[in-house]
């Protein structure tokens, strides 16, 4: 008779605590379960005070917040925006819906977020033609700030239109200031994999007051202000409900706790598999304070004498998610045609990169499991 399979680890499950309850039965309590409602004008105050953005909007999704910011800055179709290559494909394909065209820019490794050498070189060679890309997408990546002055520098000198994607980097600094509030806007996911969620939802961000009430009547179907239904431009149904909302305000009451849990849970990996050979993990920058939303590795098949994949595989077998760090844009099928700017440590990264359970409710015993399998392929290699 085979044995049972031990428990499920998730890679980043929910982590839910009584705020949440308490914030979703006053919404019920008070019948406020359509879209919008007390929740969610307090959670956009609430979120503005924490990331230091003067103004938010509350949406269904960070997919919706991108796909706002880049209409707001006026990308079209025929249009380029550049987006780092090592990302999740809500970076890029919200410029497709415009019908833009996204260009892939390569990874640095100090931060493994776009490198600001290659961005420099494309916009200076676009600028001799007089054919600049749009806006430039800058992605946060794994909870780590990519180098946001250098970029920012770049965006003021060519015109482009800096948007931060920091859907994976709520609680992460940049010189002691949140990501999101650097560009012309910023965009946050609440997905259910995300350091703190909603079960899902998003949030867009700016000092721009005019851009966030556009960003809200786009959201809310483009309705003019008439007694009537009147529309004079197409919009969606992108806002955030008042029961989504009560969750995401209870769980930002625990951010910070959450980043300190899975920093914790980075250093707890970090000390129990020193030593392993061709193991390297992904680096702070200098520049700021990683949360470590998810523990990412890289493994050197030559060194270590196993590779990436039988670790994860290993991982699978004692039913514990464990995943590849994110396949590159430009290796995507449906990306095939796109422009791409380097390629090769992006592929690297994949080719060799993992992520571990990180979520700031994984327990000691849950951990030492993962420790004990990720070592146990080693030590039989």
């Amino acid at each position: 008779m085979s044995k049972p399979k031990p428990d499920r680890i998730y890679l980043s499950p929910p982590d839910i605590g009584e705020a949440e309850r308490r914030y979703v039965k006053e919404a019920f309590d008070t019948n406020w379960i359509a879209p919008l409602g007390p929740n969610v004008d307090a959670f956009e105050e609430e979120f503005c005070d924490v990331v230091g953005a003067k103004h938010a909007a509350a949406l269904s999704s960070g997919t919706a917040a991108l796909h706002l910011a880049l209409r707001l800055a006026g990308v079209g179709e025929g249009d380029e925006v550049v987006v780092p290559t090592l990302t999740f494909v809500a970076s890029a394909s919200p410029a497709v819906y415009l019908r833009a065209d996204p260009v892939f820019v390569d990874s640095e490794r100090r931060s493994w977020n776009i490198d600001p050498n290659l961005v420099e070189e494309f916009f200076k060679k676009r600028a001799e033609t007089n054919d600049l890309p749009k806006a430039l997408v800058a992605v946060h990546l794994y909870g780590q700030c990519a180098d946001i002055d250098a970029l920012v520098k770049l965006c003021n000198r060519y015109e482009v239109t800096l948007i931060e994607d920091a859907a994976e980097a709520l609680g992460a600094s940049y010189r002691g200031e949140s990501p999101g509030v650097f560009g012309r806007c910023g965009i946050f996911s609440f997905n259910g994999n995300k350091i703190i969620t909603s079960s899902g939802g998003g949030m867009l961000v700016s000092n721009d007051e005019q851009l966030i009430g556009q960003a809200r009547k786009l959201a809310t179907q483009a309705r003019d202000p008439a007694p009537h239904y009147q529309h004079s431009q197409l919009g969606y149904n992108y806002r955030m409900s008042n029961v989504v909302a009560g969750i995401g305000r209870g769980q930002l009451e625990s951010l910070t706790e959450k980043v300190e849990a899975t920093r914790a849970n980075f250093a707890t990996y970090r000390e129990a598999l020193a030593g392993l050979p061709g193991v390297q993990f992904m680096p702070e920058a200098e520049w700021g304070r990683h949360t470590r939303w998810l523990t990412t590795l890289t493994i050197d098949a030559d060194e270590a004498g196993v590779d990436r994949e039988q670790v994860r595989e290993a991982m699978v077998a004692q039913n514990i998610e464990a995943r590849p760090v994110w396949k590159p844009m430009h290796l995507q099928p449906v990306f095939e045609d796109a422009e791409v700017i380097g390629g090769s440590v992006a592929a690297d990264l994949f080719e060799r990169g993992l992520c571990l359970p990180s979520g700031s409710s994984l327990t000691d015993e849950q951990q030492q499991r993962v420790i004990d399998v990720f070592r146990q392929v080693f030590e039989t290699r």
